[in-house]
This record gives structure tokens, sequence and C-alpha cells, in this order.
């Protein structure tokens, strides 16, 4: 925004991105590889403002990666070709030189590289291509091992776990604390150690100074003060009362033991100014040396918002201040939100014109020069400045800027975004104050919708018209609901001038539309022009079309002129033909009525399309008409407008000619033999009439004349039909009162039938008679003579109720159908046109029934009837039975039933069988092979002649019991029992779980894998369900035996013989393992590892005890070692191997001790640091852990951590103290007691320096 005010050294305008990092302080500096050197970075190949550096950085590297993918694609193709790689070893040696001296060419930062830099790629890459190219194996699997090893290594110690060796062999907890001696200097004091800045003001009433002394102690402390308004000196001195306070309020942060750290002195002061440390006196009443350093106090920095409009339109700038208060050069840090999305941080850096601030000269950000006598320090003093921000508001919506913080030249920070979050009291009191809010409005849009100024809208004259117009917005925010003001200019059509030019009489008129959907309303004919729009807040935009033109049609009119139509014969007028002439819109609708002399009045309706058009009247009958043209209407007037005052009347004695026309809508009829037919002939004209017709049958013309006919219709009968066949019936005149005779060719053509329809039963068989299934519908044939359709009427001769019912039959050999037993009748019949004859012979059909099939149960010793079932005899688990069944009905017979399953153990379940049988006795298999409750019912039954009906049959049910068999299974199938070949020391106990009804029978099986004979041991009786088998010694030898159960039998005489795979268990027969140590030696240190070796089969289980707890491990192979962690009594007691188990196993005992590792303690295991004067000296005491006598080397270090003096030391306690005069860090490298060494670094001493005395 050009229009945005700025100062000169300001930030870019706020209408550009805004940034999210704050600006440095505008401190001129110069790159340290340049300074003073004049050299310029070199320009890259590829300009910036074309391809950006991260761009082209990026681009750089997809090559890398594509020619990397490449070399690797040529490395796997050496595999599969088998070729030699000297060629592809020379290319891609080519590739990579010239892609890294291109890359070194292209200048790209972070990618421009040193000639070494070069080198040392450009080898890589060749050993690279070497190692590839002449497929040179590389040891990667066991450089991930070793890897690996040097990330975990990890190894179980005595206590069973894993553990680090190296956390215990360089446990840096075994030598700890060290012996500082320091050398007091000279007392000092400074002013602003740290150079912090400091202001007063809004919240903050004072400021605390920091004065730091060092090995002094201050009685006197003079401060110089500059006030920054009129550059004024004066001197504030602060007594000894006052000094030994800050003293004591510094001491407290420090321990008593603690005397020669700085102190910091906390002076608080009130006042701006710049402050600087005149004097300091100790207690001897001497200066204490004064480093230059100053502090400076300045009010605290402010800012606000200067409040505006919050209403703002969409394009307009945001158009405020921001005003500081604050000391210059200072830097603006606000936020901005549009529509809840957060656009970020802007940074504004001020500074006024024509300011000089020394702290841009300074080195440091926060250091202050040295205060001349002549120096003006009224830059320091607070301005107040007006910061504009002018933003284009180019999206509607919420938009809110809110200041977060602001700091001035001396880094004094007042941050209003912290306080907003954590302060709610401040965040309702100063948000208006901090935070400017604008609610942008969308500009509307206003064009007419489907009018415009060539297609203008046409109304009746004075009615109120709504001309359509819509309001729409710029942009995809939405309009509010208004009001809007729209200002639009009317000219009427008088005053309209060629080209749409306006006459001076065009009217300017403004209107408030609430109702967008409502429109403009109008009356007056004219064109409307919109020339402008605008809502509560913004002005809006006039689109196309613009103008609608309101239009006023003439009123709708019509005159008439007509002819009469004569007649050819008579000469007698038979209507009118009417020209109807009109004015208006087309379409008319011209609305007149028909009246005739006995008051009989038609209104009739015609539209018409055109401006002219021709109505023709002819009434049907003679007589009196008029014709009254009343009502009129066109497109634009709707509403019909009288024609009354223009009298469009026309009369008319009309006298239609004679005609005659048979009305009825068959041109072909049917009649009966004997009997007459009826035509209904329609007359017209003036009765009188006679009418001439002719009958003509078989070559035979009949003529016949009607006279003295006076009334329509008329209803014309022939004579008697008494042959068969097609007559023609033919109207040839009429002649009505006039005497005018008129032809006639109207005729109808008479088919008679030949004979009387009749009707009769078929036969089935040759008998009226038949068999059928109960319920199945039976189709009685019928004889039917006659022309189709035919109504027969029937009725059940067995019917209590006589009801007679009748069918529509449609071909001569049909039939009816009929669902019940019994006798049927044939009552009467008619064809399609004429009534029947029943044959009295064959009026009568018998209809009888099958009998249905039936079950039952043979009933004998293994079955009985209790009650509505039949209950069978219990047997045994898959034993075979069956049970008999019968049938009565017509074999084959189809059967089926459900079978019930209530399981003793399991869900219940269901089956569905099916069966047929060509006897009419039977069997059917009992279901055995799972135990529990059966239940058979048969649900479903059939023979050749019935389908199952659930509704007639009765269900059949049998119960019966399955007893399962017994059971026996090993509780641990598949395991390994151990056995000791030592009889004293006993077996395992083998469980054996059994299934059924106690007591039980049970048999094993026991083989020896080198026999070939298995061998039986029997149990008679086994009065539990839970047995424990214990295998005597006698069954027994070394080795591995198998044991499976073979049989076993309940008290219910049910029995289960075991096949040969049936589940096992093995016995093993073994002998005794041993373990026996690597090594002699009995005392061990912590870190190191106790070894021993195991005969046996692997793996072992070795028993030991270690910290007064029994512990097992567990070992794979034949040795076995473990991490001596911690010190104490390591005993082996027992091993066992994978023949033995744990109660047969080896009981032995192998101690070691474990001894900790020598520690020693300087100063209590602290850092102490003791100052002495020169000439003075210190103690150092060593506290000793382990086991006497101690061995242990001292090391005195300097300033820079050179080695001045190392020393071997004995105590042959736990305790020992040396004195020591020297500046330095006295501590401990090494240590060894009677058992163990604990070695940390290897130490080498300088020849001829002091030795440490020996208390």
């Amino acid at each position: 925004m050009n229009g945005t005010p700025r100062l000169r050294s300001a930030f870019p305008s706020t209408g550009q991105k805004p940034s999210t990092q704050h600006e440095s302080p505008s401190i001129s500096s110069t790159p340290s590889g340049s300074m003073g050197l004049g050299v310029e970075p070199s320009a890259p190949a590829i300009p910036f403002n074309v391809v950006d550096a991260p761009s082209q950085r990026l681009y750089v590297s997809i090559v890398y990666v594509g020619l990397m993918l490449w070399r690797l694609y040529d490395y796997f193709g050496l595999y599969s070709d088998n070729t030699d790689g000297f060629w592809l070893f020379t290319k891609w040696v080519g590739i990579d030189t010239v892609f890294l001296y291109g890359l070194s060419g292209l200048q790209i930062p972070w990618l421009q590289w040193s000639s070494s830099t070069f080198t040392v790629l450009f080898i890589i890459h060749g050993l690279l291509d070497w190692l590839l190219m002449f497929r040179i194996p590389i040891p990667l699997f066991s450089w991930l091992g070793a890897f690996t090893k040097i990330l975990y290594d990890r190894e179980l110690a005595v206590s069973e776990r894993k553990v680090k060796p190296a956390s215990i062999l360089q446990n840096s907890s075994l030598i700890l604390g060290k012996q500082i001696i320091h050398i007091l200097p000279e007392g000092s004091a400074i002013l602003n150690p740290e150079q912090a800045s400091f202001c007063i003001g809004s919240s903050k009433y004072s400021a605390t100074l920091p004065i730091q002394v060092n090995q002094t102690m201050p009685v006197q402390i003079d401060l110089l003060r500059v006030d920054l308004d009129n550059n004024e000196r004066e001197t504030i001195v602060i007594s000894a009362k006052d000094v030994r306070k800050m003293k004591k309020q510094a001491d407290r942060k420090y321990s008593l033991n603690d005397r020669t750290s700085p102190r910091t002195l906390l002076y608080t002061v009130k006042r701006t100014g710049l402050y600087r440390l005149l004097r300091v006196l100790d207690e001897s009443k001497l200066e204490v040396r004064r480093s230059p350093s100053d502090a400076i106090v300045v009010l605290c920095p402010t800012a606000f918002v200067k409040p505006v409009s919050q209403h703002k339109c969409k394009g307009e700038l945001s158009d405020f201040e921001i005003h500081v208060d604050a000391t210059p050069p200072l830097k603006i840090r606000y936020s901005k939100i549009v529509n809840r999305d957060d656009q970020g941080h802007s940074v504004l850096s001020i500074h006024p014109e024509n300011m000089i601030s020394p702290i841009a000269s300074q080195r440091g950000p926060n250091s202050l020069v040295t205060l001349d006598h002549d120096l003006d320090v009224s830059w320091a003093r607070p301005q107040s400045i007006n910061i504009p921000l002018n933003e284009s508001l180019g999206v509607s919506g919420g938009w809110q800027y809110m200041i977060d913080e602001v700091m001035d030249a001396f880094n004094n920070v007042a941050n209003y975004s912290d306080r907003r979050n954590h302060n709610p009291v401040l965040q309702r009191t100063t948000k208006a104050q901090l935070e400017q809010q604008f609610l942008v409005h969308e500009r509307p849009k206003l064009a007419f919708q489907g009018c415009d100024a060539q297609h203008p809208i046409k109304v009746e004259k004075g009615k109120l018209k709504n001309l359509p117009f819509r309001i729409s917005s710029s942009g995809p925010g939405q309009l509010g609901n208004g009001p809007y003001t729209i200002l639009y200019q009317f000219t009427t059509q008088e005053d309209l001038l060629p080209d749409d030019k306006r006459g001076e009489s065009s009217q300017l008129k403004e209107v408030l539309v609430k109702d967008v959907q409502r429109g403009l309303d109008v009356r007056e004919p004219g064109l409307y022009t919109l020339l402008s729009i605008s809502s509560e807040y913004c002005e809006g935009e006039v689109l196309e079309p613009s103008s609608c033109s309101l239009a006023n049609p003439p009123e709708p009119d019509l005159s008439i002129s007509y002819e009469p139509i004569p007649d050819k014969c008579a000469g007698n007028s038979i209507g009118l033909a009417v020209d109807l002439h009109l004015l208006g819109t087309p379409p008319f609708r011209v609305y007149y009525a028909i009246k005739q002399r006995d008051g009989d009045v038609r209104p009739q309706i015609v539209d018409v399309d055109l401006l002219h058009a021709q109505l023709e009247l002819r009434p049907s009958n003679a007589g009196h008409y008029t014709y009254e043209f009343n009502r009129l209407s066109d497109a634009v007037y709707h509403t019909p407008r009288s024609l009354a005052h223009k009298s469009l009347v026309l009369e008319q004695d009309v006298k239609p000619p004679a005609s005659a026309h048979i009305f009825d809508a068959e041109l072909r009829r049917k009649a009966c033999v004997d009997e007459p037919t009826t035509l209904i002939v329609q007359l017209t004209g003036e009765p009188p009439f006679k009418l001439e017709y002719e009958l003509v049958h078989q070559g035979k013309r009949m003529k016949h004349m009607i006279k003295d006919i006076h009334g329509s219709p008329y209803y014309l009968t022939s004579g008697p039909l008494g042959d068969g066949g097609e007559y023609i019936l033919a109207l040839t005149a009429l002649t009505d009162n006039t005497g005018c005779k008129v032809p006639l060719a109207e005729e109808v053509a008479i088919e008679v039938s030949m004979q009387r329809p009749r009707a009769s039963f078929g036969s089935i068989d040759g008998k009226r008679t038949t068999s059928a299934l109960e319920g199945k519908t039976v189709g009685l044939p019928l004889r039917l003579q006659g022309e189709a359709p035919w109504t027969l009427c029937y009725r059940h001769t067995e019917d209590p109720y006589g009801a007679i019912s009748s069918k529509i039959v449609h071909h001569n050999n049909d039939h009816v159908d009929v669902d019940k037993e019994g006798t049927y009748e044939i009552i009467d019949v008619n064809d399609a046109t004429c009534p029947g004859t029943v044959d009295s012979s064959a009026s009568h059909f018998a209809v009888n029934w099958i009998p249905r099939p039936v079950i039952s149960i043979l009933q004998g010793p293994l079955v009985h009837q209790v009650r509505d079932r039949y209950i069978k005899n219990d047997v045994c688990q898959d034993d075979e039975d069956v049970t008999d069944i019968s049938f009565a009905g017509m074999v084959p017979f189809s059967f089926e039933y459900e079978q019930r399953l209530k399981a003793d153990h399991g869900s219940h379940s269901v089956s569905y069988k099916k069966a047929s049988s060509g006897l009419h006795q039977d069997s059917i298999k009992m279901e055995t092979s799972e135990a529990g409750e059966y239940e058979y019912k048969f649900t479903k039954l059939g023979d050749m002649s019935y389908n199952h009906d659930h509704q007639r049959f009765q269900p059949v049910i049998i119960h019966q019991r399955v007893h399962p068999r017994p059971s026996a299974l090993f509780v641990e199938v598949g395991k390994t029992y151990k056995y000791c070949q030592d009889e004293k020391t006993g077996g395992q106990v083998v469980p054996i779980m059994l299934v059924g009804q106690p007591p039980f029978h049970l048999e094993l099986e026991i083989k020896h894998h080198g026999a070939s004979k298995p061998e039986i041991m029997s149990f008679p009786r086994v009065e539990t369900k839970s047995y424990n088998l214990q295998i005597s010694q006698r069954h027994l030898a070394l080795g591995t035996h198998s044991v499976t159960i073979r049989k076993i039998i309940d008290s219910r005489g049910c029995q289960r013989q075991m096949d040969g795979n049936a589940p096992h268990i093995l016995v093993s027969v073994a002998d005794l393992p041993s373990i026996s140590p690597l090594e002699d030696r009995r005392d061990y240190c912590a870190g190191d590892r106790i070894s021993y070796t195991l005969a046996g089969a692997p793996p072992f289980n070795v028993f030991y005890t270690f910290e007064g707890r029994e512990r097992k491990a567990t070992v794979p192979t034949t040795d076995f070692r473990r991490l001596a962690e911690k010190p104490g009594e390591f005993v082996i007691t027992a091993v066992s191997d994978q023949r033995s188990t744990d109660t047969c196993k080896t009981r032995t005992e192998i101690a070691k001790t474990i001894h900790e590792m020598p520690n020693v303690r300087i100063s209590k295991g602290r850092t102490s640091t003791v100052d002495i004067h020169e000439g003075g000296e210190a103690e150092i005491l060593f506290e000793f852990g382990g086991t006497p006598p101690f061995h242990f080397t001292t090391l005195s270090k300097g300033k820079k951590s050179e080695v001045l003096e190392t020393k071997n030391e004995v105590s042959h306690g736990y305790s020992k103290t040396i004195r020591a005069s020297d500046e330095g860090v006295y501590e401990v490298v090494s240590i060894r007691d009677q058992y163990c060494a604990f070695p940390t670094q290897k130490v080498q001493g300088r020849g001829g320096q002091k030795l440490l005395t020996n208390r």
C-alpha cells in the first residue's frame, strides 16, 4: 500500500505477508570471513529469482538418488549377466567426476565445498564404484553384529538377570569426591555484572540493581546517578547498615561453609537514570577494585491501539494506529487473526529519523559505553510514537489485530500476549486498548433478473408489478439480511429518446428493500434503470442487465361479421359463419353463449391464437338460436373483459337437413335364432319422419318402410330371424316434414346362430365318476355346444345350503374345478348370445377321496408305550440298535423324522432325516454315536398317493437313553516322566482321568523302546475317577518307555478298546548328571566371571544359592558361566539334565566367595573447595570400603587439567588424612584392597614435583 506512512527504518507495510519470526536488531556487523577484504561470494549459476536455493538443492538430491539407483541396477545386472565390471567401473568414475565438478560449478549454497572436501568425496565414490562393479563382498552382517555388541552388551549375572559388564567394571561410584584448593585473590566489585536491562512504570514501581562483590566485605558503596530528563548528576551513598542488610540477604543463597563465592547485593531504585559505581570501601577503609560497568533504568515500554470504527467493507484499508511509549529504537510485534485463522506474527522495527543512539555503536547489545563528562543521555528518554497500520481488507469476515509484545532499545519487553493468557482480569480490562477488531462486510451486487430494456415486461394498466432483481455477494462470503438502499431512475415511455437516451423529466427514486426476494414494486409503464445499491455499511455494484422496461399493452377488443350457411335441398339456413376480428396480445379466449327459445343456455369458449379467425355455428336441431359474445381475455389481461357494451348478439332460425344414424358402436351384431333384434336410430331434421330400410339374407332382399316417426332416437325392431346365418340391415332413405328425401348409407351385419347352446358332463374312462386325493382339485370334463364364452351354473348336491356356483367357460371341452367329495349337477347354461339347455342324462358327476397313509411302532420286549410316546431300552454308545415300524397306505412310503439329542456334554443338537420304504413293515437305525437322551419324532409321512399334510398327520415319538462309553486319559498326554535308575529316589506319579460309572477295570500297556513285545498291566477295580499311577521299578529299565491305555470297562458294562495310536506318555529312566568348576580358586571379585562345565544330556538345570535365596538356572549347553554382579556367597547345590527330573538330581556343594570392589571417598564423596591464603595448608580426608590393606594412587591437576603430581599411598585402616598447600584439584585414580583392584586411568606425573606428606 503506497498510502501507508511509515518510518524510514520501519519494516515493509502490513499489506505484505506477515513474518512469523523476530527481526534481529538493526546493528551493523561484518562477517568474519570477509572482514575488511571486500570479497563477495560467487554468484550462483542459476539465479535465485529463477529457481530458489532450496529448490536447487532438492533437484540436486533427486538427481543424486536417481544416479544411485542406476548404479545399483548395474550392480545387480552383473550377477544376472555375469559380465566383466571394468567397463562399468570406468563409466561410473566418469559419471561421478562430471556430477561432482558440475555441482561445484553451480555454486549452490550449502553445496559449495573446498578442494579437500571434493577430493574426499571423489575418493569415497571411487571406492564405492570399485566395491560394487568388481563385486567385492562387504561384511555388513559382521559389522552389524559388532555394532550391536557395542550398543547392547549384556550378560547373565548370579542374580539371574541380564546386566551390563561395563556398569560393574567401570563403576565410577567406587571413587567419589575431589578436593579443590584455591589461593584467595584480591577483592573486587562490579555493578550490573550480567549487563541486564531495567525499567520502571506501569505496574512495576521499582528496579533492583545487582552489585557483585568478590573476596571482600564492603562497608560503604557510592553510586552516581545521571537524570535522563535534564542530565543532572547526583551521588547516592549506601550506608554500612544498608550494605550489611544486603550482604545478609545475599548470604542466604549459599551454604554456611561457602564464604568465598562472589555475593550479589541487590539495591532497589525508584527513579529512572544512568547509574554508575563510584566507590566501594571494605572493612579496612580501602577502596575495592571496580570494574567499569553501568546500569540504566528507563520507563517500561507501553502500547495501545487508537480505536476506530469496527465495520469495514471488503477492499477498504484497515487505517488505524498503534501508539507506543518507549525508548527507541524499538520493536513491536503484533498478530492478526482472519476468520479464526491465525495469520502469524508481524514485527515492526521503529527507529525515528535523525536519532543517534549509542546502542548502535557498541560491541555488545547490552553493554553501555563509558560515561564522559559531556555525554548527553537524553537519547534514553521515552518517546511517544504513532505507528500507522494500513492494510487492505481483502477477505470478508472477522479481522482481529492484537499487540503481542513491545521491546525498547534496552531489550525491556512488555509481553501482552502472556498477560492475556494468564491474567483473565487484564484480558477483560485491556482488550479494548490492545486489540482492534473489524467486521469486514461483503459488497452487494445488483442486477435485474429475467428482464431488460429489449424484452419488456407487459402488464395490465394500473396494476402493480414486481420487477425481479437479484442481490448477490461480491465474494464467497454471505451477505446480511439487509436492509438495502436502491437508487434507480424512472423514465416514462413518452420521454424515451432513440438509443435508450432519457429526457430531462426522468425521475430519481430511492427505495429501502428489506426482503431481497420480493423485487421492485412498480405501477407506471416506462424504463427503470438501476443506479446504485448500498447496504448498512457498504456501497455495492450494479451489474447488467441494469435496465428493465415495463409496458401496458392495449386492452383486448373484438368485432364480428357473419354470413348464413344455406341448405342445398330446402334452401333454409342451417348455421352461421362468424368472422372474429381481435385486438390485443394473442392468444385470445372468446366467451359466448348459445340460447334457445325454450330458455336453454349453453356457455361456450373458443381459443384463438391469431388476430383473425372464423367460427362456424351449426346447431343439430331445428329452432331459434341466439349467439351472444359477452367476454374476452388475452395473454396480458387474464381477467375476462365484458363485451356487453358492444352488443355482439346474433340470432338465427335453424332448420337442419334430415339425417339418420345407427346409434351402435358394433357394425356386426349377433342374434339368436327365432328371435328379433333391435337397433337404435338417431334422427335429425323436422319431424314427422319416414324411414325406409331393407333386410338382406341369403341373396334375398326384403324392403320395409316406417312412417310417422315423431321422436328421436327411434328403436327399430326386426321380425323373428328364423334361419341361421348372416343378415344385413341397411337404412336406405329418410324423409322429414319438408318433403326432402335424403338417401342414407347406414347398415349393420347381424350374425344369427344356427342352433341353441347345450351343456353336459363328459366321462373319465367311460364313467362319470372319479377317485382323487383328498383336498386335491379335480377337473370335471364338460361338453358344450354354442358360441363361446359360455356361462355355466352348477351345484354340489351334498351342500346343506344348496349354493349355486357359476363359471365362464371359453372352450367346448373345458372343465370345471372342484375340491370337495360328492356329486355335482349342471343346472343352466348360456353362450355368448343365447340361453341354452342341459342334457339331463349327463348332468351329474361323482367325486370320491383316496385314503391317507398311517405309521405305527411295533411293540415288544425292547419297546413299550407310555401314554403318547414309545420308550426303548437303554444302550451303550456306539452299540448297534434298530426299531421296527409298520405302514398303512399305498407303497412306496416316504417319511421324515427329527432326531433330537440332549447330550451329556456339549450343546443340544437336532438333525432331520429322510427315508423311504417299499414294504408295509420296515426298521430304522438308532443313533448311538454320542451319549445322551435321544428323541425320534416322525414329523412327515407320504405314500404313492399323498404327500405329507401337517394338519392331518399325528406325530409319533420314540425315546431312548444312550450311555457313554467309559474313557481314560493321561492328564498330561505326551509328557515325559523322569525316573531315576536308583530306586531309592522314587519316581513321578502319572495322573489318569477316568470318565464313566465307577468302579472301572483298567488295562495299561508299557513298552521299552529296545524291546519288541509290550507288557500288560491290569488294574481290576478302580473306585474313583481320578487315579494316580505309580509305576513299579520292576517294569522299568534304563532308557525310554512308552505307556498306553489299552482298555477300560465301567459298571454299566460299557467298554472302550483303545487302538494302537492312542495317546501315550513317556517314562525316561536316566543316569545322574555332574558339574565341576573350571578354576580352583574360591575368591572372586565383583565383575569376574565364574565358569563351570556340565556332564549329561542338555539342557541342564543348575540349582544354587546366592544372598540366602535358592535360585535355578537353565543351561542349554555344557558350559555354565555367570557374571559376579555383587558380593556374596555363591554355592552350587544340585544339577539335573534333560533325562532326569528336579526330584531326581545330583546333589553337590561347590562354594565361591564374591568380594566387593574397593571404594574410596574424598571429602565425604563430594567435591569440596577449600580457600586458603598463600602459605597455608588444607587437610584431605580419604575414607575406604573393602578389605584392608588399601593401596591407592592420588593425583593433583592444575587449572588447565595438567597433571601436577602423583603419589602411591597405603592405608591399613578405613580412613587416612594428608595435608596439601599447593593450589589444584586432588583426586584418587586407582585403589586396591586385599582381593580386588579398581584402576580408572594410567597417570603419569612430572618429576621434581612436591610430594604429599603423610599426616
